[in-house]
Parts: C-alpha cells; sequence; structure tokens
C-alpha cells in the first residue's frame, strides 16, 4: 500500500468519532459548509506537514525495528484511544471572532489537532518515510482522510439529518487500529 493510501485510509479511519468531527459539525451548523472544510482543510495541512517532518526527524534517528515496533505500540495505543473517545466539552462556544469564518474555523482546527491522535497517526506514519514522494504521500493522504472523514460528519449531520452510529464506528475503527498495530509488531521482530 502506498504511502498516500496508507496515510488517507488510517487517518479517516483515525478521524471517525474525534472530537474534531464534531467540532466541524458544530461549525457547520453556523457557517457554510464549504468555508468549514476549506479552513479544516488549510489547518489540517499546516499540522500534518509539521507531523510529517517530526516523523521523518524520528525516522532518520532511530533504528527501524524500533521504529516499526514503536509504531505498532502507537497504533494499538490509538485503537486504545478510539475505544475511550473523545467528547466535545459541555459549554464550549463557537464564537466567530472578526476575522471571519474561514480562520476561525481554520485557527480553532489547528489548535485542536496540536497533540490529537490523528497528529501522533500522522507523525507515526511519516517515520516509514525514506523519499519525499513516500512523505510527500503520508502529509496529503492525511490531510486528504482528516477532511473526508469530516465532510462525511458534516454530511450526515447536517445534510442527511442523521447520527452516525457512534458505537459501532469506534468499535472499528479501534479494531482496524489494533489489528495494524499487531501486524506492525509481528512484521518488525519477524
Amino acid at each position: 500500500m502506498s504511502a498516500f493510501w496508507e496515510s488517507l485510509f488510517l487517518i479517516a479511519v483515525a478521524e471517525m468519532g474525534d472530537k474534531s468531527q464534531l467540532v466541524a459539525l458544530a461549525f457547520a451548523t453556523r457557517f457554510k459548509a464549504l468555508v468549514v472544510l476549506a479552513g479544516i482543510f488549510a489547518a489540517t495541512l499546516l499540522v500534518h506537514l509539521g507531523s510529517v517532518v517530526l516523523g521523518r526527524l524520528v525516522g532518520v534517528f532511530l533504528p527501524q525495528q524500533v521504529i516499526a515496533v514503536a509504531a505498532g505500540i502507537a497504533f494499538i495505543g490509538f485503537g486504545v484511544w478510539t475505544l475511550r473517545g473523545d467528547t466535545l466539552k459541555e459549554g464550549t462556544e463557537t464564537k466567530a471572532s472578526h476575522w471571519g469564518p474561514f480562520l476561525f474555523v481554520g485557527a480553532t482546527f489547528f489548535v485542536a489537532e496540536l497533540g490529537d491522535k490523528t497528529m501522533l497517526a500522522t507523525v507515526t506514519l511519516a517515520t516509514k518515510g525514506a523519499s519525499l514522494t513516500s512523505l510527500a504521500g503520508v502529509w496529503l493522504g492525511s490531510t486528504l482522510g482528516m477532511v473526508l472523514a469530516d465532510a462525511l460528519a458534516i454530511w450526515i449531520g447536517v445534510v442527511a439529518g442523521k447520527r452516525l452510529p457512534e458505537r459501532a464506528v469506534k468499535l472499528a475503527a479501534a479494531a482496524i487500529f489494533l489489528a495494524t498495530g499487531i501486524y506492525t509488531i509481528l512484521r518488525a521482530l519477524m
């Protein structure tokens, strides 16, 4: 699986049920969906670019087997994190600043993604990247995966007026992360 497609898939899965989807849904009730998606896209491009650079630096300084085992453990951790879930805190305000909805959404998502599991998953994926093409694939794939997952939440929540079956989504996403983690560790140790 290429770095782009692997990143797109895993980050889209990581974003399912994440607090960022709840924030996207909240913003979509106040602002135009395209403005919300554009803000999410811009913020994610920046956060995930930093994540890829950080992941590449880790990849340069640590032996590949250590990175693979650590990545496997991280993916298992992401699975547990997904089962635990993220929530949008009660009373979280979504006041737009005088800078306009695009900058407000972008700044909010940028801050919200720092240290989030999608950022950490992107760092983990980038540790495997040996070429600029691979790293660009991780960056663009992870960005697109997150934007697609948030777009799905907006569409289902606002346009279709339905809720995602949260428990089923969490269980499926957690299972994918756990299986990926176990597979990654076994492959590194063999």
